[in-house]
C-alpha cells in the first residue's frame, strides 16, 4: 500500500534539522513521516550534520493531489535527504504516476537505519526499490552525510544535486538519460533500472557547504547563477528552498523564458518548424512541472 507523501520526513530528534513548510495549493504543515521511532536513532556524534529546509510546488494541473514528486529528510547520523519524481506517463494507462514515488521514499526513510544498507546511498536505493509494489516508475537522487563530512551521492535518472561553497558550485551530478528527456528510471517492470545503474559520487564537504536538491522541475527552469545568487543571498535554508521552487515555477509558466530545457532542446535537434525559424522564431519557453526542492547547509552537530 502506498503512503500518502503529504508531509515531509524528518526525525523530530535532531535540534538541529529545520524544515519549511512543503507548498502544494497552499501551505502544509511539516511533521515527522519518519518510520524510524527518535529512541531508535543513533545519537549525533560530534561532527558535521545537514540543516535542511523544503519546499514544493505541483504542476498546476496535478495541485489537488499534490503532484508525483516525493522526498523524505532524515537526522539518522549525519543526514539523508532524498527525492523522487514520478513518471506522467503512467497516466496513460491510468496508473496513478505519485504512488511509485510516494512508496519509494517512504521504504527509503523506513530503512535509512537498517543494517543492511551500511549507510550507502546503493544498497538504500536497492532495498526501498525492492520492497515499493505500486506500479509505476521514478528517478531518484539520495545523499548521505557521514559526521566526519563526507558526503555519499546515489543517483538513478535527472533528480539532481549541487554542491556549493563560498558562492561558487563546485560539483554537479549528470543527468542519466536513454534519449533527450528520457531518463533513466527505477520501475515496477523488470526491464527498467536498477541501482546497478546508478550513478555514485563521493566527496568531502566542509562546515558552511550548501546542498541543492531536487526534482528536474528545478534544474529544468532554473541556471547556475540563478541558484547561486539565491542561495548566497538568504542563508536561511528554508528561504532559499521556497525562492528556488517559486523561481523555478514561475520560470516553468513563462513561454518566451529561455530556460535551461529550452536551450538543451535546440541543442538535441528538437526547434520549432521551418516556416516559424523563417519568421525568426524559435524553441523557447520553461517546461512545466512539479517542482521540489531541499536546501540543506552543511553544520556542526
Amino acid at each position: 500500500m502506498a503512503i500518502p507523501m503529504t508531509r515531509i520526513m524528518v526525525p523530530q530528534a535532531s535540534s538541529s534539522l529545520r524544515l519549511s513548510h512543503l507548498t502544494l495549493s497552499k501551505p502544509t504543515r511539516v511533521d515527522s513521516l519518519c518510520r524510524c521511532a527518535p529512541s531508535e536513532l543513533q545519537p549525533l556524534r560530534s561532527g558535521l550534520s545537514l540543516s535542511a529546509g523544503v519546499h514544493a510546488i505541483p504542476h498546476p494541473d496535478k495541485v489537488e493531489k499534490g503532484g508525483e514528486d516525493a522526498l523524505f529528510v532524515s537526522s539518522y547520523r549525519g543526514g539523508v535527504i532524498a527525492v523522487a519524481d514520478g513518471v506522467s506517463s503512467w497516466a496513460e494507462q491510468d496508473v496513478d504516476p505519485s504512488l511509485f514515488s510516494e512508496e519509494l521514499m517512504a521504504n527509503a526513510s523506513r530503512l535509512v537505519d537498517d543494517e543492511e544498507v551500511r549507510y550507502d546511498p546503493g544498497f538504500l536505493i536497492d532495498k526501498a526499490h525492492t520492497a515499493t509494489t505500486s506500479r509505476g516508475s521514478a528517478t531518484i537522487i539520495v545523499a548521505m552525510l557521514e559526521e566526519v563530512g563526507v558526503l555519499k551521492i546515489g543517483n538513478v535518472g535527472d533528480c539532481g544535486l549541487k554542491l556549493l561553497r563560498q558562492g561558487q558550485i563546485i560539483f554537479s551530478t549528470t543527468p542519466q538519460e536513454h534519449y533527450f528527456d528520457c531518463p533513466y528510471q527505477l520501475s515496477s517492470e523488470g526491464s527498467a533500472q536498477t541501482y546497478l545503474d546508478a550513478s555514485f559520487n563521493v566527496m568531502e564537504v566542509k562546515k558552511g557547504d550548501v546542498i541543492v536538491m531536487g526534482s528536474d522541475g528545478l534544474f529544468d527552469n532554473v541556471f547556475d547563477h540563478e541558484i547561486v545568487n539565491i542561495v548566497t543571498k538568504h542563508a536561511d535554508v528554508a528561504e532559499s528552498s521556497r525562492l528556488l521552487a517559486e523561481v523555478a515555477s514561475s520560470h516553468s509558466r513563462d513561454p518566451g523564458f529561455e530556460s535551461p530545457y529550452a536551450l538543451e532542446a535546440r541543442a538535441k535537434g528538437f526547434d520549432v518548424p521551418l516556416w516559424k525559424k523563417a519568421l525568426g522564431m524559435k524553441l523557447t519557453g520553461g517546461k512545466l512541472d512539479d517542482v521540489t526542492v531541499i536546501v540543506a547547509q552543511v553544520v556542526d552537530s
